[in-house]
């Protein structure tokens, strides 16, 4: 049986208590189900439309809490999540 971890540091605490209660939920959630069944598991779920990201922030991934808030994590070699940063997404002009 696998055990599966989910770590943040300090900084994203701070970011989850200024955003809004609905969207920290959704983080809290997909928390708890990475620690439940895996991240293998739960990147398979379309809600959380999880993806790989690219140039600069190439090795990480992206969660998408709202249309505006991502959580970017990357994964440690044992199989843990460790989140990275919480922020928001501007919308483009397209």
């Amino acid at each position: 049986m696998s055990v599966f971890r989910v770590r943040w540091k300090k900084s994203v605490t701070k970011q989850l208590q200024r955003i809004p209660s609905h969207i920290a939920r959704k983080f809290y959630a997909w928390a708890q189900a990475v620690t439940l069944v895996g991240v293998g598991i739960v990147r398979q779920s379309p809600g959380f439309h999880d993806e790989p990201l690219h140039g600069g922030r190439m090795g990480e991934r992206s969660v998408r809490l709202s249309r505006a808030y991502r959580a970017i994590y990357g994964e440690s070699k044992d199989g843990e999540v460790e989140i990275v940063e919480v922020l928001e997404v501007n919308r483009h002009d397209y």
